[in-house]
């Protein structure tokens, strides 16, 4: 149930080749980062997002790390929009997945280009993008999934349904999360509001469900609850997940709050022991100041350290890209610095 932003798709010419997006390349080019001790204490206050520059404005992002050193982000938008960056800072627009449309879509979003919440990985040499097709309010909605073996603009193939939703289900399939666990199996966490967040099994040959098994992993007994984002961190399956409202510009309640379990299956409890599924959670960024309802996160390990990817909102109501840093503390529980 959320307002999705429609994005300005703005195609620069050459974007990806300018910033080495060929996926096979086997030498990091980019500058390594000097690996940083991850801190222990929080901060005494949240932190405001890191600077960043150029093709800043977003909802939903997700980022990958190319084996060339450099940065895509998905975002929603119309046929899904583009940006990159050679050093997590400067962005720059670089088109959209599917520079032609994605008509299989359209039985979701009434026939709109908008297309929603994408996540966004590298596997077996190629990149994996699942995202979904809704509208607002309802839970007529689909997850595909798409591969590239580059991540450019247009060079997208589409890959299926991995998953819809019907009026009649309890569930809303929309804002998916690919994880693979340390066994080599692949989970695919999804959902917002109805019953809450959900997690399928996925096939790893193809990407796509393998069975009809359904689990729920966190709800709010109908409530506010959406974006699941799973990490492993140490021993534990950190699951990532935003409450309250977004789409509102700076009248947005987004706030980003985690569980963890020592399985990718849960049960995921918060802080004080209280599961996920049953409504618990545990916050680590909310609004403050000129930082409005911050959410709809994506985690990213990268070489200096864990890194926490998400849009806000500012005083004038712009969505924007927020990237902060992960420290965890004593009891190994996340903080942004």
């Amino acid at each position: 149930m959320r307002v999705k932003l429609v994005l300005p798709v703005i195609v620069v010419a050459a974007a990806m080749s300018a910033v080495a997006m060929n996926a096979q390349a086997a030498v990091q080019t980019a500058a390594p980062v000097a690996a940083l001790a991850t801190p222990t204490t929080p901060p005494g206050s949240y932190p405001n997002p890191g600077v960043v520059t150029g093709a800043t404005g977003t909802h939903d992002p997700t980022m990958v790390k190319t084996p060339a050193g450099t940065y895509i982000v998905a975002q929603t938008g119309n046929n899904i929009a583009l940006t990159t960056s050679t050093d997590r800072t400067a962005f720059r627009a670089a088109g959209a997945a599917f520079p032609s449309g994605a008509p299989w879509t359209t039985t979701y979003t009434g026939g709109s280009a908008n297309l929603w919440a994408p996540d966004i990985s590298y596997h077996n040499g190629q990149y994996y993008m699942y995202y979904s097709a809704s509208t607002f309010g309802s839970n007529r909605s689909a997850i595909f999934l798409a591969t590239s073996p580059t991540g450019a603009s247009g060079s997208w193939t589409n890959r299926g349904l991995v998953i819809e939703s019907r009026t009649s289900d309890n569930f809303n399939a929309i804002d998916p999360n690919l994880f693979i666990d340390a066994s080599g199996r692949w989970w695919l966490n999804f959902g917002s509001f109805w019953s809450g967040l959900q997690q399928i099994a996925l096939n790893p040959s193809t990407g796509l469900r393998s069975d009809s098994s359904l689990r729920l992993i966190a709800g709010r007994n109908g409530g506010a609850i959406e974006a699941p984002y799973m990490f492993k961190h140490g021993s534990y399956y950190y699951l990532w997940v935003s409450f309250d409202r977004c789409c509102q510009g700076a009248a947005s309640t987004y706030r980003i709050m985690v569980g963890r379990s020592t399985s990718p299956n849960g049960p995921f409890v918060d802080r004080n022991g209280t599961r996920l599924a049953s409504g618990g959670g545990t916050q680590v960024l909310a609004g403050h100041g000129s930082i409005h309802g911050p959410g709809h996160q994506a985690v990213l390990a990268d070489t200096d350290a864990e890194v926490l990817v998400y849009h806000y909102y500012q005083d004038n109501g712009a969505s924007k890209l927020g990237i902060n840093l992960i420290g965890y503390d004593t009891a190994g529980w996340p903080f942004v610095y």
